[in-house]
């Protein structure tokens, strides 16, 4: 069972969703008997929120909305915390804890003031309706091949297939010529770290064309564009 969704306000998206998520919660809980090869087997349903990016899961668990302190939808963690630990992460957080914190913030049964009853529930504001599985999304796809194909820009800029010990400097110098001609000729300024709109207007043919001028090699030329070629084909599946 396939269902696909997108981000809406929470009223509009309880509102249309929540009949199909009752029968999934009735399905979960019964059988399917089928007689197969003459014997009688018994099936039972299980679903797998999976693909939600964080805006979804934020609104389908819910989570206060992606300003918030608390920064992640698999743990507890805050910014201030996150952007002190930067490796040690575990995910922690669980749709069961989520309702459980939703009605701890909807009773509030020790009576205590909203910041510290926020600070309970750790961003629990809305209640949680779908069960999520972490799990990469679309975005992440996008910006890990956009990451390999920058790369696969400046090595072919650099031509690195007939010099494979360049040194730091020389691998420096064809990024600085990448970015300086993606700016140019597609209007991508360079960035500090891969985000999904440079990530998306970099996978394109027309950034595929331009890089294919400073690459001196025709044969190598093809090749680039074979590949994005292939990307693109695949990249709705």
């Amino acid at each position: 069972c396939l269902m696909l969704a997108d981000e809406s306000d929470h009223e509009t998206l309880t509102a249309i969703l929540s009949p199909l998520i009752a029968e999934r919660e009735a399905m979960k809980s019964s059988e399917l008997m089928l007689e197969m090869g003459g014997i009688l087997r018994t099936f039972k349903f299980i679903f797998r929120g999976t693909g939600y990016d964080e805006k979804l899961v934020r609104e389908v668990e819910g989570l206060e909305a992606s300003g918030s302190v608390y920064i992640c939808t698999l743990c507890d963690t805050t910014r201030l915390e996150a952007s002190q630990n930067l490796v040690f992460h575990s995910i922690t957080r669980s749709h069961s804890e989520n309702l459980e914190r939703y009605e701890v913030w909807r009773s509030n049964p020790y009576h205590e003031s909203v910041e510290e009853l926020r600070d309970r529930v750790k961003g629990v504001s809305a209640k949680p309706f779908i069960e999520t599985v972490p799990s990469i999304d679309a975005l992440h796809c996008d910006i890990g091949n956009a990451a390999e194909f920058y790369k696969i820009f400046q090595l072919e800029i650099g031509e690195v297939y007939k010099n494979p010990s360049a040194s730091k400097e020389e691998r420096k110098r064809w990024q600085a010529t990448l970015d300086k001609h993606l700016r140019k000729k597609m209007n991508l300024k360079p960035i500090m770290r891969m985000n999904g709109n440079f990530a998306r207007k970099l996978m394109t043919k027309e950034t595929v064309e331009a890089v294919c001028e400073l690459v001196p090699s025709e044969e190598r030329h093809e090749a680039l564009r074979e590949l994005m070629d292939l990307y693109l084909k695949m990249k709705p599946v």
